[in-house]
């Protein structure tokens, strides 16, 4: 039974800096061991600001981008904001890694492709145990290098979770709380770890879900569509899938076809209505206390290492209080 929780989230344009810092502390006193923001360079401050503010204000709970991309950041650059985060967290950074989708898509540019990013992950790690690696030509080495810094990358699909299982120190699974779901994307990781000959113990697992807490059915899935519907929009280039799963396709292009990148995760957002109540439930964990305790603890019992909970917009405090006592000791109770 997992016992690690997390925190995923982004500062909004209104949100200032410093209460990311009070709201960053919090989170720490509330038991949970990591915390990952989100890099949006449009639609959120930025995520470096908020981690530096966040590693300030903490002591304990390891912090990186949840996750950051090498179509807008350099490796370069992305390996010297994740030693400066490193220093100033006295050695808590995680460096997460990702294709890109919002932070690229918004800008009109393409994913990185998976060569790419192996590419990139070996030059990160190369650079930031203080070795050389040559760029276009040049040897390039970073003179802040401290010490290896453990790098996650996000992946759903089977390719991407196979080069997690060979290459990466950890995952940031993402997909949909569904056990079955997960048992699909697990065997994958799995099938990575055994072609580079590595252990299980070699890969942190941290699946990322969302959960809203209420009494109110009705106003729990309304608060999860636009987390379902950036899911979905995301899933639509998928080629393989849980054959569970394929009679989504057609609001998987739904989503694509109206997401708007700024409204990203937002509340308001008008995109969220497209995809149907039968997938936001799949997708995401919406009830009452019972109803989403006993949804965890079938995700609980797979083999993963953390669970990081996406911690929505509007009323986060009261949102991080009903996760902190209400549900994580249900399924520690368990």
């Amino acid at each position: 039974m997992v016992d690690r929780f997390g925190i995923s989230l982004g500062v909004s344009p209104r949100e200032p800096l410093r209460r990311a810092g009070r709201l960053a502390k919090t989170i720490e006193q509330s038991g949970f061991d990591a915390l990952w923001y989100i890099d949006h360079q449009l639609g959120m401050k930025d995520v470096y600001a908020a981690l530096n503010v966040a590693a300030l204000n903490t002591e304990r709970i390891q912090l990186g981008p949840g996750v950051t991309n090498f179509e807008t950041r350099h490796p370069t650059v992305t390996a010297n904001a994740t030693a400066a985060l490193d220093e100033l967290s006295d050695g808590r950074a995680m460096l997460g890694l990702g294709a890109g989708w919002v932070a690229v898509h918004s800008i009109g540019a393409r994913p990185t492709k998976l060569e790419e990013i192996r590419a990139g992950i070996e030059q990160c790690r190369t650079l930031l145990a203080g070795d050389e690696i040559d760029v276009g030509g040049t040897q390039a080495h970073l003179a802040t290098a401290v010490r290896p810094i453990p790098i996650y990358l996000a992946a759903s699909q089977p390719r991407m979770l196979t080069l997690c299982g060979e290459l990466c120190d950890g995952v940031v699974l993402m997909g949909a709380a569904d056990p079955d779901f997960c048992h699909w994307q697990l065997a994958t990781i799995y099938e990575g770890l055994e072609r580079a000959g590595r252990d299980r113990r070699d890969l942190t697992i941290d699946l990322f879900v969302t959960a809203s807490i209420q009494e109110d059915e009705a106003e729990a899935l309304a608060d999860v569509r636009a987390w379902a519907t950036s899911q979905a929009a995301a899933f639509n280039a998928w080629q393989r899938m849980p054959p569970a799963w394929e009679h989504y396709r057609a609001e998987f292009q739904r989503a694509a076809d109206t997401y708007q990148y700024t409204d990203h995760l937002s509340l308001r957002a008008t995109h969220k209505q497209v995809v149907s109540e039968e997938f936001v439930r799949a997708v995401a964990v919406a009830g009452d206390i019972d109803h989403c305790t006993e949804r965890l603890r079938a995700i609980a019992a797979l083999d993963v290492d953390r669970i990081t909970f996406a911690l929505l917009s509007g009323g986060r405090e009261r949102r991080l209080e009903r996760l902190a006592t209400e549900l994580i000791p249900a399924l520690r109770g368990a």
